[in-house]
């Protein structure tokens, strides 16, 4: 049913003129889908305070509840389609329901509040359906939607996933936001974080990341109710800086379960580097830095090292926020490990000094859909210099792309050999000590790979034909004789 509903909803917003593309799509679903499950949210306290005997005040004033507006129903529990439609509906949404929600975030006592997240959301994006008849179908079908079971919020969870995965396929920059989840899965267990443990993305996106660190965590063990209350109030942080991707981040750790995600609306570059103090850092970071940005002087000047690539610039950021002892699993271009600029040689030679910059799993091309790059992931604990670093190069047999994307499977070997860093075919080891100590050069050469014989130069070649032509006329010549003797 879930599916068929998507299926649905995309079809009339294909046909709304004010929705052009897969991003669009999702944007739309997802303040419809949270306004659905924020009345659901309210419904269970609900009946949770009456069951216990207190009374639950609901956070949304009656006229703009999800049953008052979006889906009144009859006494015989049937819709009432005498609701308002088409531009009554479109007024009370633009004009009255947004600018409520939005107030949220004033009154907030704390950022990490569902008040404050209410109004963050309603704050930052806007009802781009243009059509109040396709709103009306599009919160009809939500309506049908279900989120009190655990089981309606896993189906509901995968499919938004799917959602996310078309919108990184889409083109228009969609790929930033979505990171291969087989990829994430396979970082977090080499990562291995713990309960108890913070664990921080400064480039967020969909929150992919969080969002299978919450999963891993809450499956390591049986959770204690204190357990479940570190999990979702004091564990998952993020910051993030564009709107869309903000809503759908904080979307999807709530569909997976986590009721008031800390996710912050921020350019995490813009802060500077040098105020970050102990109780701002973390156990752990794992991120995906946007591929191939530039950043403005001014931003830069929040760095030790200045540099307008801002994947170096979020390395330098991840590596100040790790708390000694932390652990970090970065996707960087593979470009990194061998760039000769003074930015690269600087921030390389800062990683491998000041951590151990244990694990660097190469990927192959096509890894990320549409993003034409090549990546490597970075595995580092912050706090002791790099001795020795393992290296894993990914050979599939098969090309990389929408069709034929990566799957845990692939990954298997990598997750084995990684534990003992055993050295085979795809693997290998390098010591600091034989690294040029100038450019701190990583380059993912693989020893074990047969040397391909270099391309000779032009006038090389020819002078090889012209040796191996007069090489033949001298047989030629000896044969000639040969024949004349007999």
């Amino acid at each position: 049913m879930f599916e068929q509903s998507f299926k649905n909803i995309d079809d009339i917003l294909h046909k709304d003129a004010g929705c052009g593309s897969e991003l669009d799509y999702v944007e739309q679903t997802s303040w419809v889908l949270f306004l659905k499950y924020l009345d659901d949210l309210e419904k269970d306290k609900e009946n949770a305070a009456l069951l216990s005997g207190e009374a639950y005040t609901r956070l949304i004033e009656p006229p703009y509840q999800w049953t008052n507006w979006a889906a009144p129903k009859l006494e015989d529990g049937k819709i009432d389609h005498n609701t308002q439609t088409g531009d009554d509906l479109l007024d009370f949404v633009n004009n009255e329901l947004f600018p409520y929600l939005k107030k949220f975030k004033v009154n907030a006592t704390s950022a990490d509040t569902i008040e404050y997240k209410i109004g963050e959301i309603f704050g930052e994006l806007k009802n781009r359906i243009q059509s109040g008849y396709n709103l009306r179908e599009v919160v009809g079908l939500i309506d049908q939607l279900r989120f009190r079971t655990h089981a309606d919020q896993l189906e509901m969870s995968h499919l938004y996933e799917g959602k996310i995965k078309n919108m990184g396929n889409a083109g228009r920059n969609g790929g930033e936001y979505y990171t291969p989840r087989p990829l994430i899965k396979t970082i977090i267990k080499v990562v291995n974080p713990k309960i108890g443990e913070t664990v921080y993305d400064g480039a967020v996106g969909s929150a992919g990341f969080l969002v299978e660190a919450f999963n891993y965590l809450r499956n390591t063990k049986k959770l204690s109710t204190q357990d479940i209350e570190t999990l979702q109030k004091k564990t998952f942080y993020g910051k993030e800086k564009k709107s869309l991707a903000y809503i759908i981040g904080i979307m999807n750790m709530i569909l997976h379960g986590v009721e008031a995600p800390n996710i912050i609306h921020t350019n995490t570059l813009a802060e500077n580097s040098a105020d970050i103090q102990e109780k701002d850092r973390y156990n752990v970071v794992l991120a995906n830095p946007p591929f191939g940005g530039k950043e403005r002087a001014e931003v830069q000047e929040n760095f030790p090292i200045k540099t307008g690539e801002t994947a170096s610039l979020f390395l330098q950021h991840f590596i100040k926020i790790l708390k000694a002892g932390g652990k970090a699993g970065i996707v960087i271009k593979n470009t990194f490990l061998s760039n000769t600029d003074n930015a690269s040689v600087a921030i390389r030679k800062e990683l491998l000094e000041n951590c151990n910059l244990h694990t660097v799993l190469d990927l192959p091309g096509g890894t990320f859909t549409g993003a034409g790059v090549k990546t490597v992931v970075l595995f580092f604990d912050k706090g002791e210099p790099t001795k020795k670093v393992w290296f894993y190069q990914l050979n599939l047999d098969r090309n990389l792309g929408k069709q034929n994307p990566l799957n845990e499977k692939d990954l298997a070997d990598f997750v084995t050999l990684q534990k003992t860093k055993a050295e085979g075919e795809n693997s290998w080891s390098i010591r600091l000590s034989d690294i040029d100590q100038t450019t701190f050069d990583l380059s993912a050469k693989n020893p074990n790979t047969p040397e391909e014989a270099p391309l000779r130069q032009p006038n090389e070649i020819l002078e090889a034909m012209a040796t191996l032509d007069a090489e033949s006329a001298d047989v030629m010549n000896d044969l000639k004789l040969l024949i004349g003797n007999e």
